[in-house]
């Protein structure tokens, strides 16, 4: 284990942390907290500061794994010890992140859960460059138009990755990638898989440069899932969770396609029905090893 390194007693927490600094707290009204609960809960902080949050070891390790920027990182006192926290630390140190050592009080109040995760990360968002899309070198791509739930979108970031898209396209008024909820839901998945963002005028504008088919999902789809032609480059689209894609966004697509149902449900959960999609995209492609 790599030796913990020294620390400020809680008498000065009051003070600003140094950039490489450990600092021990206790107190949930300690502005540094309070920042970051504000980061936890408040998208307009997060659009603000351009920052976020992340709870749990391995989200940490993934993201520093995947070298994205730490501004922050706050661990547990009980865990302190363990060899993973105290090299997560260390690496954060290095990296120039200021190192908060706090009670189970402050780490209640951050995560807002009786029972907390004991290590949090404070990272800098990461926005994909939609001039960089380019269907040549990455040539399935998901279009989300207003995606509301954070876990269903935080779900369809980890399926994405699962079956190795290429990126994710968030069109309209979504929700926030970067809320907690659906940070959780992405279990990693948020530090690997690209994500761009357009207003839907200038996704549709933008949709008539790509070159190969734009498949969406629609109750009036007039082809089963399974009998269309998936060629890359294939840019999915899939719409809300109350009433699916809109009217221009449909007139944009090369084939409607449906998904076939049995049973009383009106509907599958936009993760699953994403999900089912992308799988059936990337059958040939999807093969297990050994």
């Amino acid at each position: 284990m790599s030796p913990r390194p020294p620390h400020t007693d809680a008498a000065s927490q009051a003070g600003p942390a140094k950039p490489g600094q450990v600092k021990s707290i206790t107190s949930v009204s300690n502005p540094m907290i309070k920042e970051i609960r504000a980061l936890a809960t408040q998208r307009k902080r997060r659009k603000e500061a351009g920052l976020f949050v992340a709870e749990g070891l391995k989200l940490i390790t993934d993201a520093m794994q995947a070298d994205w920027p730490i501004r922050t990182l706050v661990f547990g006192a009980e865990v302190r010890e363990q060899p993973m926290v105290a090299q997560a630390a260390a690496k954060a140190r290095a990296r120039g992140a200021t190192v908060l050592d706090v009670n189970r009080a402050v780490l209640t109040a951050i995560t807002r859960r009786d029972n907390p995760q004991m290590v949090v990360g404070v990272f800098e968002q990461q926005w994909f460059d939609t001039e960089r899309i380019d269907p040549a070198r990455g040539p399935l791509w998901i279009g989300l138009d207003t995606i509301r739930d954070p876990g269903n979108l935080g779900t369809i970031i980890r399926t994405a990755d699962a079956v190795g898209a290429d990126g994710i396209i968030l069109i309209g008024d979504t929700t926030d990638p970067f809320a907690v909820e659906a940070v959780r839901a992405t279990m990693g998945s948020i530090f690997h898989m690209p994500i761009a963002r357009m207003t839907r005028e200038t996704f549709l504008k933008w949709r008539k440069s790509w070159p190969g088919a734009v498949i969406g999902t629609h109750l009036e789809g007039s082809i089963d899932y399974r009998k269309a032609a998936y060629t890359d480059p294939t840019l999915l689209l899939m719409g809300t969770e109350q009433s699916g894609l809109p009217e221009e966004m449909t007139a944009a697509c090369t084939q409607l396609v449906r998904i076939p149902q049995a049973g009383q449900a009106d509907s599958l959960n936009l993760a699953v029905a994403t999900g089912v999609m992308l799988y059936e995209i990337r059958r040939d492609k999807l093969v297990l090893e050994g």
